[in-house]
């Protein structure tokens, strides 16, 4: 039984609540407006539950109350996230919303209300929708901050919803949410979006890092202790203002670090970062930080190549701090990051503080953020690919470091990391690029692939024959100029298949067959093309020569043999025999005789968490839910992705690799093999073994039958005296 009295105690606390967040900023009236959008927004609502079983209000009042706490959005904001969802589920419009709370609320619902309709096959809502709120952000912002602080409620009550949806969620919020956290400057949001991601899809590395960090909290709080006592003692003596924090990494970096230095938990040196706050006034900051990094240097040796200076030169997204890794006297590294109240404000909440220091804030960090919002309007301008490149795009432009070079006039353009000169020339004028020939940096000639470094000047060189080709896309990180160069491309392409085609018409004249869309697309099955611009385009440049266009192409379609389609055809019965056994998997509800194969990128055995991708070709790819593809597949694609699970399977053997080290020693290779190979009964495919100064490290290919007996193989492997890491690799 539902307790109505008890759910009505439970949303006017939740409402209280907000409104305690919200009173220090409310002006006259706007207590009033967020009374009516809460009572708007409980009345269209009434009838709906969340998965979880609670009163969907309580959606929307999350919602807002994160935008208010976590992020500092004002009134306007509050009212938008309450009616967030009302459009898109209950009977109100958008004019409903714009008579009612005015055109600011109505265009930020309206750019968070999804697209609904059918899509073309090969297209994804997901991108549609992405885009079309990407829309409303070079309008306003406020759309990105809600939405963030929506799908950060809805990762942080994920659990009630089933697995596969889940995986869509997690995996979608990777792909985009996250980075887009970062970059806005939302680092805390950011770090907890990551982390949630990594409790849905890698459930048991979640826990046993957690757990790790978890049981060295009383040691690393008394480290922190030791470690700050002097420093705290003589900014105390110099008149200091301060607040230090000792703040672990996230679960998601730590595993980062892990996989990317080849280290276990233990080794990490900088699990934690120690942070001082200072407060400040806005004239003084940074000699006051460069003060404190004087003191801490004074007690503390540093790593000179660890120092980070994002006070003189802060980040495109507008975080300014002062980083210094040092070596405390237990022989362990300490990062230690100096920033006043007003830098940690900017650093938590991202975009919404920055607007509120904004009549105060310095030129360079007000335009770094102002400068991606005009590149976001400038690619949405000039970008006519479809939605899925269009994302891909606009991902790449997100988690990025900048490089920061200087024009021959000494003028500042900064850049994100491994941008090349040809990036450069089209930051510079599109025009420049496209004519862009190569360019002197520091008066050296230096080809258009060369990588930036910071302090570089670059001048460009251009010629009016300099046309762009498919290889400057290799070269360019940003998505102006690739942008730019596939339009050349595409006009350039458009041209050469005007040629192809009329050299068709001509032939086909000659050897008198009719030019009707059905002979058309009799040669573009021949040649196995996807359209018929690609068949014009390729007869133009020579990859089909005209000479093999002939007669019996047209007359003799009707025999499957002639076309190049077949070989595909004849592959997927070699496959189907082959296969792993049909029965084994579970694809979707119930046992399908999916045409179904195991992914070549991440090997999945029996046992590993999986799911099923439908391809093209209306086949199954099975993918482990840890795959580096996993999470692009499910963003992008998630009217694809199938629900996959073993069932009981046959003893057959599936290829995996184990990377081993250890400390060096005679007889190391054969003990190994004796564990493999006698007490397990798994065949072995290869051993690999590399030794240097006493280490070795070794990649080994076995056959085994499932994750359990892999397991139980890697835990007598590691048994064997000298090794010291196993694990597996894809």
């Amino acid at each position: 039984m539902i307790d109505l009295e008890a759910e009505r105690k439970e949303i006017l606390r939740h409402y209280r609540r907000l409104l305690r967040y919200a009173k220090p900023f409310l002006k006259d009236n706007d207590a009033k407006i967020i009374k009516k959008a809460f009572n708007t927004s409980l009345e269209a609502h009434k009838d709906m539950r969340r998965k979880s079983g609670e009163p969907y209000i309580l959606h929307p009042l999350a919602v807002a109350q994160i935008a208010v706490e976590e992020i500092g959005l004002g009134t306007t904001s509050i009212v938008a996230a309450l009616l967030h969802d009302v459009v898109e589920d209950t009977e109100l419009e958008t004019a409903d919303i714009e008579r009612e709370f005015g055109p600011s609320v109505a265009r930020i619902i309206e750019g968070l209300t999804k697209i609904s309709g059918v899509f073309d096959y090969g297209t994804s809502q997901q991108a549609e929708n992405f885009r079309k709120m990407l829309l409303t952000l070079s309008d306003d912002v406020r759309v990105i901050l809600i939405k963030l602080a929506d799908r950060l409620h809805n990762m942080r009550t994920l659990d009630s919803m089933p697995r596969h949806k889940q995986l869509k969620i997690a995996s979608e919020t990777m792909y985009l949410y996250a980075p887009l956290a970062h970059r806005l400057g939302l680092y805390a949001i950011k770090s907890e979006l990551e982390d949630l991601y990594l409790k849905y899809t890698d459930t048991d590395t979640y826990k046993d890092i957690s757990n790790k960090i978890r049981q060295t909290r009383s040691a690393r709080n008394k480290f922190i202790k030791d470690f700050i006592h002097p420093i705290e003692d003589e900014l105390n003596k110099y008149g200091f203002r301060f607040n230090i924090k000792g703040r672990p990494k996230s679960i998601y970096s730590i595993l980062k670090k892990i996989k990317k230095q080849n280290i276990t938990f233990d080794e990490i040196y900088d699990l934690f970062a120690i942070r001082i706050i200072l407060d400040v006034p806005q004239e003084n900051e940074k000699a006051a930080c460069w003060q404190v990094y004087s003191i801490i240097t004074d007690f503390y040796q540093p790593n000179p190549d660890r120092l980070r200076d994002w006070v003189n030169t802060p980040k495109a997204n507008g975080y300014e701090s002062l980083h210094t890794t040092v070596m405390s006297k237990s022989g362990q590294w300490v990062e230690v990051q100096i920033r006043t109240n007003r830098m940690d404000e900017i650093a938590e909440r991202g975009y919404a503080a920055h607007w509120k220091y904004k009549t105060e804030s310095s030129s360079s960090s007000e335009s770094g953020l102002e400068q991606w919002i005009n590149k976001v309007r400038d690619m949405l301008e000039t970008n006519n690919s479809n939605a899925l490149e269009f994302m891909d795009e606009f991902r790449k432009n997100l988690f990025v470091e900048e490089v920061f070079v200087f024009t021959p006039k000494g003028e500042l353009i900064i850049l994100p990391d491994k941008s090349t000169a040809l990036d450069f020339a089209f930051e510079i004028h599109s025009q420049i690029g496209l004519q862009c020939l190569g360019a002197k940096v520091n008066q050296k000639l230096v080809p258009l692939s060369y990588k930036l470094k910071n302090g570089d000047q670059v001048e460009i060189l251009t010629s009016q024959k300099q046309k762009p080709n498919e290889e400057w896309l290799q070269y360019v990180v940003t998505s102006r100029a690739r942008t730019r160069i596939k339009d050349a491309l595409r006009e350039e392409r458009k041209n050469k298949a005007e040629q192809g085609k009329t050299m068709l018409e001509a032939r086909m004249q000659m050897l008198e067959v009719a030019d009707t869309q059905q002979n058309l697309n009799k040669l573009q099955a021949f040649f196995n093309l996807p359209t018929l611009q690609d068949l014009y385009y390729r007869i133009a440049t020579g990859h089909i020569d005209i000479k093999n266009i002939k007669q019996v192409i047209f007359t003799a379609a009707a025999d499957k043999g002639a076309s190049m389609l077949a070989p595909k055809s004849f592959d997927k019965e070699v496959q189907k025999i082959r296969g792993v056994n049909s029965d084994m998997l579970v694809i979707g509800e119930e046992t399908s005789n999916w045409d179904y194969s195991m992914s070549k990128c991440c090997n999945p055995i029996p046992g590993d968490d999986v799911f099923g991708f439908q391809t093209e070709d209306d086949g199954i790819e099975i993918h482990r839910t840890s795959c580096r593809r996993a999470m692009e597949l499910m963003s992008n694609y998630g009217n694809r992705i199938i629900k996959a699970k073993w069932t009981e399977q046959k003893e057959l053997a599936f290829l995996v690799g184990i990377r081993i080290k250890g400390t060096d020693r005679v007889g190391l290779v054969n003990d190994l093999t004796k564990v493999i190979s006698t007490s397990l009964k798994v065949n072995m495919r290869s051993i690999t073994i590399d030794s240097n100064d006493g280490i070795f490290e070794g990649n080994i290919m076995v056959f085994v039958n499932d994750t359990s007996h892999l397991d139980k193989l890697m835990q007598r492997m590691g048994k064997v005296s000298g090794i010291l890491t196993v694990e597996r690799f894809e």
